[in-house]
């Protein structure tokens, strides 16, 4: 089955509105993983608009699940992946001033470097996963980092997902497939949702993981958290 991870960086957004610790961000992942979510995903920025660095150290503590941290990998992010572990680092290819991550890695440009990042988690024990787009070519050089895994970016999808899913999900296909066949697991997010997560998941049969915040958070302000992560596994079966 494909595990769900739960990103909670709305809770700490609403949170930050206002100051103080209401929502409290520690609660709500506990409370996650009590409903039925396989993982947290985090994904601290510079500016610590949402998720704050000391977030990070708080979740790290109490996630009994997998802890998947997010982000580009400047100094910062290093240190907490090389502090705290966990279970998987995601490299995203966002330099501070992007809103929110909307395209995947260059693999061929930076090859070197990424290849370099995959080593340094691999010995500290941290399981690899590089963003990325369905472009071949950044499949072909992201199986040559040593990469675990790739997190295919499904804005384009959900995107073109309303005129026509056949055609949206094509590409998806095409690169998940060229991925398990160099050796590399399947993890998928961005804008994936109620509406489309289920015919997602049925073209993808070999999905390991979806990273969803944003639709999830959203969905949960009218069906309550633990009804809202239930209908999203109920969509991975």
């Amino acid at each position: 089955m494909t595990k769900l991870s739960v990103n909670i960086n709305k809770i700490a957004t609403i949170r930050n509105a206002r100051g103080g610790n209401t929502p409290n961000v520690v609660q709500v992942a506990i409370d996650c993983e009590r409903f039925g979510a396989e993982g947290i995903t985090v994904h601290p920025r510079p500016d610590e608009r949402h998720i704050t660095t000391q977030d990070v150290y708080d979740l790290s503590k109490i996630v009994k699940t997998e802890f998947n941290i997010e982000g580009y990998p400047d100094q910062r992010y290093l240190d907490l992946i090389s502090e705290l572990k966990p279970a998987q680092a995601t490299l995203v290819p966002d330099p501070p001033h992007v809103l929110t991550s909307n395209a995947g890695w260059d693999t061929k440009k930076h090859e070197i470097l990424l290849t370099d990042l995959v080593q340094q988690f691999k010995a500290q024990g941290v399981r690899s996963s590089i963003f990325i787009d369905t472009n071949l070519e950044n499949i072909e050089y992201a199986a040559k980092t040593g990469v675990d895994r790739i997190e295919l970016y499904t804005g384009p999808f959900a995107e073109d997902f309303t005129s026509n899913p056949e055609k949206a999900i094509e590409a998806y296909v095409k690169a998940a497939n060229y991925a398990t066949e160099l050796g590399i697991e399947i993890n998928a997010g961005h804008d994936l949702s109620l509406e489309n997560l289920k015919f997602f998941k049925s073209k993808i049969p070999q999905l390991m993981e979806v990273s969803i915040g944003h639709a999830l958070i959203s969905d949960a302000l009218y069906f309550g958290l633990e009804n809202t992560i239930q209908r999203y596994k109920l969509l991975l079966l």
